[in-house]
């Protein structure tokens, strides 16, 4: 490998960008940090029609000259994830990072309460949406030799935690997913990086755990030990953002925990 294969990485305020799951929470949060920190071409992927319009609105009253596009899709379809990456690199005219931040439904639950039949569900859907949306623009960012991926997972991919078998299956298979992407993608100016979180709050997740007995008891356990405070969606937007950065040209293969010191993961 030679360094004049590889273009250097973009300035936030030249770069487009993809955010599934990005008409709330973490998604959302990070769609305002990127705007405030100069980047004028954001597409944002959701399902929910009215949601999207809501988040694209938000986005756009505070950067105005902004190229903000919402594109219904569920990504974790093959064919809606290439679908929603078409239109979004048309509309855009380019993607330069992608982030991935999709939450699933599913709440803890004990593996002996788990019935077979739910399990692929379960780690599918948590699961399949970084690889496919990664996998639909890889090519586009091979060929400009430049690109940055940022997938969300959670600490459940380090810390085994009870309730959380499935899940934490799922989390396991997005980092090593992102670091391998980033072994392979190197060679093209690519950085794919993870980030694991414990609990976020202020999140329509956090509000479902929180409401489950079961999950209330687990993770409100797990918030005594965040010393330094549950992290909020605006902590891990701000990562994102200095991640999808040239400040971060040299990081990439790296899961870096958000947990505000539940653990040392």
């Amino acid at each position: 490998m030679t360094a004049d294969r590889i273009n250097p990485p973009k300035p936030l305020t030249e770069s487009a960008v993809i955010i599934t799951g990005g008409t709330s929470g973490v998604g959302l949060a990070t769609a305002h940090q990127l705007v405030a920190n100069g980047v004028r071409r954001i597409a944002l992927i959701g399902r929910d029609l009215e949601r999207g319009a809501r988040a694209r609105d938000a986005v756009l009253e505070r950067a105005s000259g902004t190229r903000v596009v919402f594109v219904s899709a569920d990504a974790n379809d093959p064919a809606e994830a290439q679908r929603a990456a078409d239109a979004a690199r048309v509309e855009l005219d380019g993607v330069d990072v992608l982030v991935n931040s999709v939450a699933a439904s599913y709440l803890p639950k004990l593996l002996f309460d788990v019935r077979p039949a739910e399990i692929p569900a379960i780690f599918l859907q948590q699961a399949l949406a970084p690889m496919l949306m990664s996998c639909a623009v890889l090519p586009w960012m091979r060929q400009q030799k430049n690109g940055v991926i940022i997938n969300i997972a959670s600490d459940a991919a380090k810390v085994p935690t009870p309730g959380e078998t499935v899940i934490g299956a799922a989390m396991a298979a997005i980092v090593t997913f992102t670091r391998t992407l980033a072994i392979e993608a190197k060679r093209d100016g690519i950085r794919a990086n993870a980030i694991t979180p414990s609990l976020i709050g202020g999140t329509p997740v956090y509000d479902r755990v929180m409401s489950d007995p079961f999950s209330a008891k687990l993770f409100g356990n797990a918030t005594k030990l965040a010393c330094l405070g549950v992290p909020q969606p605006e902590d891990l937007a701000a990562l994102i953002v200095f991640l999808a950065s040239p400040a971060a040209a040299k990081l990439t293969g790296q899961a870096i925990s958000v947990n505000g010191g539940i653990s040392a993961a």
